[in-house]
């Protein structure tokens, strides 16, 4: 769970860490930091304040205890970066400078063990002097070179095994012989090979955990679960029965937690980049910043403004501010608002209680998985209460043995909405518990009819089964093959190479959710915008396509289906100047003229009635530039006409949505310099005044909607610049 900690981590600077060995491109040291800093941030990006982290550093150039201890014969060469604390970025940013390989391989490894175990009993230690509830971390990362001093190991064990303040040790080590997976390092140095002897002797006396920097290096690529205190939703009784009214009724008192919560990535909604260039150090952690710029970088706080408004009925086309106080609530039905007076609402508000009352049995059979609303949480007894844990246990296994779930009425808290939740039985070895998931009311279920895929029905009430609409058997049986060819349930293969279930829910992770996590943390230590992004870890994107071994497999069966479905290349949309190459696309098979014969005009005239079809018509009927011009010419006579002629802003909305599909048409066919002479023409005459008066209301419409000039950005034969077309917005 997500308590108190207190890590220290102990990084092995000394000069040998410096070096590139077994074809790495990586100096051991920036290798052992990718372990360092995937932890520190992650612990970062929590932003816990109850998290403290502190790195020292040993076989250092300089000698800085951080005030723990004075100086002495022993401790040299060990740097304490910092005391234990929450760590921010800026504090990631500080450390970056100092972590580095040094010049010296001078340095005592168990001192500067010493000296984090004296850390951190002074820092959970209470002002009575007893530790406090914290968990307490080593974690050791080195290349096992230089001298080490192993006179105190027995007391250094014993504190760390102390009973009543345990430390959990881990070290990790550069090239270490690692048994498990069959590495042993060749040529190893005698020196080399003794430390890693007493530092294995020394770890299993304190029950530490001993490993190698390419195991944890390895394993960082795999997403870690979030572990998250849970939080019970209700808490009180589950009855059976009314209370009131009867005394045989059954009362459990019970808590609900949920089982589960969707995990949503980290928004970049709450700061923009600062404008001002003001940035310093921080403080605080970016979580608890509310309404102020982010001071330990240059990211400046998000400010919300709500503006309430209604339509100006003393100006119309335009907008007034009001205050809420004035608005009055409104509920949506559909796409209806709908209006109650706060009088009414008090009389309409059911008066609630916390409760959990159960109302009704269903067999298991019964139910509709496809009825649940919402996700499942547990019931379980209420803590340190054995009666409730032995009445709910018996409940529990009577629904289980009777094969029924049970149907109950919650209320979470007081005056809130009730709702229905179905109670199904859960027993595993050591636990017991009822899951719950919301029903729906009746208002909420959705009763749809679809005709069916086997079969036709005539008005007559004739039934039909063989139909071009409707499967054959063949087609059937062709998909019925094709689908058993794609099944994953057997497809995989487990450690003994038994077939097992391919892309287990264990072992698939959300891509969105740990890619982003996984690039913030990569950037907090690489800040350097020039930098590329890293790929993606294999483990995110391994089932984001079938295997290749299956998709070979089911050929065959999709050839069939193919076969059997009849299934034809459908030619693709084609835009632009394309479809002014009208010869090739509209040659029928029969290679006769279909235009001449059904006696289709070439030019489609504008008709005000059905304008918007008879335009697009007109674009179709013939690919002749001078046609092209002449449809656009009369769809804009239109669309002024529209405008002219309208009383008040009566007509604007048709000549907008004429300006859309005019606008639309005449950039596909990459013809924009005809729209942006006509949209340069109408804005002249709507701010002269030469559409029936002042017309400033039709232009500020047109603004809002963006149907002014055709860029290169928008068509690349276009040759208004984007500036020229910003420009032209401007009144």
């Amino acid at each position: 769970m997500a308590g108190k900690e207190a890590t220290v981590y102990i990084v092995d600077l000394g000069l040998s860490m410096g070096e590139k060995r077994h074809g790495r491109d990586q100096t051991d040291l920036d290798w052992t930091l990718e372990y360092v800093w995937d932890k520190i941030t992650n612990t970062v990006a929590s932003g816990r304040k109850t998290a403290l982290m502190s790195v020292i550093g040993y076989r250092t150039d300089e000698t800085d205890l951080g005030g723990i201890m004075e100086e002495q014969e022993g401790y040299m060469n060990i740097h304490v970066f910092s005391e234990l604390k929450q760590y921010l970025l800026g504090d990631i940013r500080n450390l970056q400078q100092h972590l580095h390989p040094s010049k010296t391989n001078d340095g005592d490894l168990l001192s500067a063990l010493a000296l984090a175990v004296q850390m951190i009993d002074s820092t959970t230690q209470g002002k009575s002097g007893k530790p406090l509830k914290y968990d307490r971390k080593i974690v050791i990362v080195t290349d096992g070179r230089g001298d080490m001093d192993m006179d105190d190991l027995v007391e250094i064990a014993a504190k760390i095994q102390d009973k009543d303040a345990p430390i959990e040790i881990t070290l990790l080590g550069v090239d270490f012989d690692d048994p498990e997976s069959g590495f042993k390092e060749e040529d190893k140095e005698p020196e080399k090979a003794e430390n890693e002897h007493r530092l294995k002797v020394f770890m299993d006396s304190c029950q530490g955990i001993m490993g190698t920097v390419a195991e944890a290096v390895d394993q960082l690529a795999i997403p870690r679960l979030k572990e998250v205190r849970p939080t019970p939703s209700y808490k009180g009784e589950l009855t059976l029965g009314d209370r009131e009214k009867y005394d045989a009724t059954i009362s459990i008192d019970v808590e609900r937690y949920p089982c589960t919560m969707l995990a949503k990535p980290p928004t970049a909604s709450s700061f923009a980049m600062r404008t001002d260039g003001g940035a310093g150090p921080s403080t605080e952690s970016s979580n608890t910043i509310v309404g102020e710029d982010h001071p330990m970088t240059d990211l400046a706080a998000v400010r919300n403004q709500r503006v309430y408004q209604v339509d100006n009925l003393d100006e119309p086309g335009t907008k007034k501010n009001v205050e809420i106080d004035e608005l009055e609530k409104g509920y949506e039905y559909g796409r209806t608002a709908v209006h109650i007076s706060e009088s009414d609402m008090n009389v309409v508000k059911l008066e609630t209680v916390p409760s959990l009352s159960i109302i009704g049995f269903v067999k298991a059979e019964e139910f509709e998985r496809y009825l649940s609303m919402s996700r499942s949480n547990f019931i379980v007894a209420q803590k340190t209460n054995r009666e409730a844990q032995l009445s709910l246990s018996s409940f529990i296994h009577a629904l289980y043995e009777s094969e029924c779930y049970a149907v109950a009425r919650l209320v979470t808290k007081e005056l809130k909405p009730p709702v229905i939740v179905l109670l199904v039985p859960r027993i595993e070895v050591d636990w017991e518990a009822l899951i719950d998931v919301e029903l729906p009311f009746e208002e909420d279920m959705r009763r749809y009819k679809f005709p069916p895929l086997d079969r036709k029905l005539t008005i007559s009430g004739k039934v039909i089964t063989e139909h071009k609409d409707l499967p054959t058997k063949d087609l059937t049986d062709a998909m019925s093959a094709y689908v058993d060819a794609m099944d994953l349930s057997t497809f995989g293969r487990d450690e003994d190479g038994e077939p097992t279930e391919y892309a287990k829910p264990e072992d698939t992770f959300s891509p969105i959710v740990h890619r982003i996590n996984h690039i913030i943390r990569w950037r907090a230590t690489h800040p350097d915008p020039t930098l590329p992004i890293p790929e993606p870890p294999a483990i995110l994107t391994q089932f984001a396509k079938p295997p290749p071994e299956l998709l070979a497999s089911a050929s065959s069966p999709l050839d069939a289906l193919k076969s059997a479905a009849k299934v034809s290349k459908v030619p693709p949309k084609v835009k632009g100047r394309g479809k002014r190459n009208r010869a090739e696309r509209d040659k029928p098979l029969s290679g006769l003229d279909i235009d001449a014969l059904l006696g289709n005009p070439e030019r489609v005239k504008i008709d005000p009635g059905n304008l918007i079809p008879s335009f697009k018509n007109a674009l179709a009927a013939s690919d002749d530039l001078d046609a092209i011009q002449g449809a656009a010419d009369g769809m804009g006579a239109e669309i002024k006409a529209l405008i002219k002629n309208s009383v008040g802003d009566s007509g604007y909305g048709r000549a907008l949505e004429a300006m859309r599909v005019m606008r639309e048409e005449l950039t596909e066919l990459e013809e924009p310099g005809i729209w942006n002479v006509f949209v340069r023409d109408l804005k002249k005459a709507l701010l002269g005044g030469d559409l029936g008066g002042n017309r400033r209301d039709m232009w500020w419409k047109v603004r809002g909607s963006k149907y002014g000039l055709v860029d290169r950005k928008r068509s690349f034969v276009s040759d208004v610049a984007e500036e020229e077309a910003v420009e032209f917005y401007k009144s």
